[in-house]
């Protein structure tokens, strides 16, 4: 993710912005799994009033990548401050339909992600249904760089330390890492934001925490 120098008057703008966001209707029917999804328009809608109230504004690029196209979203304040992040997409098919699946697939899951929308899958959820209201953990994007340089790198060492932890089978020490540390809860956004890549490792580590009510709130 990249981001302007500063970004004091942009972070709590977007935390403003973001206790108004409301989950995008699911309106549209994926002919594959017969499922129901928010399609780009359903999220456009569900993020801008809310944005522009605060004075954001949200751009969004596309990009030649390999076999597909990068989609590049970017969270724009009035007062010029601004943060990005870009979501590369491999083309279904070599044609002009392909990547025009893609760039609105890029568009939408980009979108949905900044602005911290929630999702269709468990892991844009990271909420447990039993937990309480002051143990929800909601990935934001933007968290890791609302920190402080210093916060923001040991953010990236603890996730770094629990995904190691996980990969040497040692489950619980990164359960410990994450829930039992203190961190405070803008760290633990940060740190949940750098294990966005281990999808697995967080709905594990939210499952644990389910079974596990009387552990401190996140």
């Amino acid at each position: 993710m990249n981001r302007s120098e500063s970004i004091k008057e942009l972070a709590p703008a977007l935390v403003r912005a973001q206790g108004e966001i409301k989950a995008a209707l699911k309106d549209s029917t994926n002919p594959h799994f017969r499922s129901k999804y928010a399609d780009l328009s359903s999220v456009v809608e569900a993020v801008k009033a809310p944005l522009l109230k605060h004075g954001i504004a949200f751009l969004q690029g596309v990009h030649d990548a390999e076999n597909g196209v990068a989609v590049e979203t970017v969270l724009l304040h009035s007062s010029g401050e601004w943060i990005s992040s870009t979501l590369r997409i491999p083309a279904g098919k070599q044609d002009a339909q392909g990547y025009g699946s893609a760039i609105t697939y890029g568009r939408r899951y980009g979108l949905q992600a900044m602005c911290g929308v929630p999702a269709e899958d468990d892991d844009g959820n990271a909420a447990t249904a039993s937990a309480p209201t002051t143990s929800r953990i909601t990935p934001v994007a933007g968290s890791l760089a609302a920190l402080e340089p210093k916060e923001q790198e040991q953010a990236k060492e603890i996730a770094g330390a629990i995904v190691d932890h996980w990969g040497n089978g040692e489950e619980f020490k990164a359960y410990e890492a994450f829930y039992d540390a203190g961190l405070t809860n803008e760290m633990k956004l940060g740190v949940w934001e750098v294990l966005q890549p281990h999808s697995k490792i967080r709905n594990k580590l939210k499952a644990m925490h389910k079974e596990q009510p009387t552990q401190k709130a996140a």
